[in-house]
């Protein structure tokens, strides 16, 4: 068990030749999305010595920076409007929050100012933060068709669609993948990881025909077991999640490294 751990982080601690965008994704709020897009923001920083960053996208005053590092703090709209004055990291850092290593760009909170952010804002937010991190992590939106969405995907290396061993939650996950497939994403889709997270699952659903439906239409599908720890919906620590938990976040990691080259 520990040479696969030790295998896992040396795969995780891949080289870059350049820096990595990763969205994490779902249709359907609820699932995990935002708990998953932390948690390997938590492990990406802990186990590389590079920089990383995690950027909530999400319209709908998104709660990523929250669930890493409290409430309050600036905003990924106050980082922009700074844009040209930015030049450095420590620059950077005045706009984002620390979770252990990792930097927290938080979303807007003011759901009005925060479906304005645009595809081309966005895209302006991701060329700062390419020029200074390694890996940046999106906590996207679920609307899949909301312009900085598309940014999201437009420039996405790796995709993570997260759902749950649910009716619904599977079915939502199937049908981002079936929505990107069909478009202009189909090599994005066909790469993504399946992230099942349990805390939401039920009894009548056959776990193993889902695991297998997505299998067949993805790279990778890894459960996440529930956990106490993130089952409260309050501030994510990886040291305070189980280790099945946390081997299969080192797992979720390890297969997107894999492909960082």
């Amino acid at each position: 068990m520990e040479a696969a751990r030790v295998e896992l982080v040396r795969r995780i601690r891949r080289p870059l030749s350049a820096p990595q965008r990763i969205a994490v994704v779902s249709v359907k709020g609820g699932v995990g999305k935002t708990t998953v897009a932390a948690l390997l923001g938590l492990v990406f920083a802990e186990l590389r010595g590079d920089r990383v960053v995690a950027l909530d996208a999400n319209p709908d005053a998104g709660t990523l920076s929250e669930r890493l590092t409290g409430p309050g703090g600036y905003t990924v709209r106050d980082l922009f409007e700074d844009i040209p004055n930015l030049r450095s990291v420590a620059e950077i850092t005045r706009y984002t929050r620390p979770a252990g290593r990792l930097h927290v760009l938080g979303s807007e909170q003011e759901p009005a100012m925060g479906e304005a952010f645009s595809a081309g804002e966005y895209l302006e937010v991701c060329e700062l933060l390419a020029r200074f991190y390694n890996v940046i992590i999106t906590d996207s939106g679920t609307g899949m068709v909301h312009s900085a969405m598309e940014a999201t995907l437009a420039t996405a290396d790796s995709l993570v669609v997260v759902g749950s061993p649910t009716v619904d939650g599977a079915n939502r996950a199937s049908k981002t993948l079936a929505f990107l497939a069909a478009g202009e994403y189909r090599e994005l889709a066909e790469q993504a990881i399946v992230v099942l997270c349990g805390d939401r699952h039920s009894a009548d659903v056959d776990q193993t025909r889902i695991r297998a439906h997505f299998a067949s239409r993805s790279r990778a599908v890894i459960d996440i077991p529930p956990d106490p720890h993130l089952a409260t919906g309050g501030r994510i620590e990886l040291s305070k999640c189980q280790r099945a938990t946390r081997d299969a976040c080192f797992l979720v990691a390890a297969f997107l490294a894999d492909g960082f080259a």
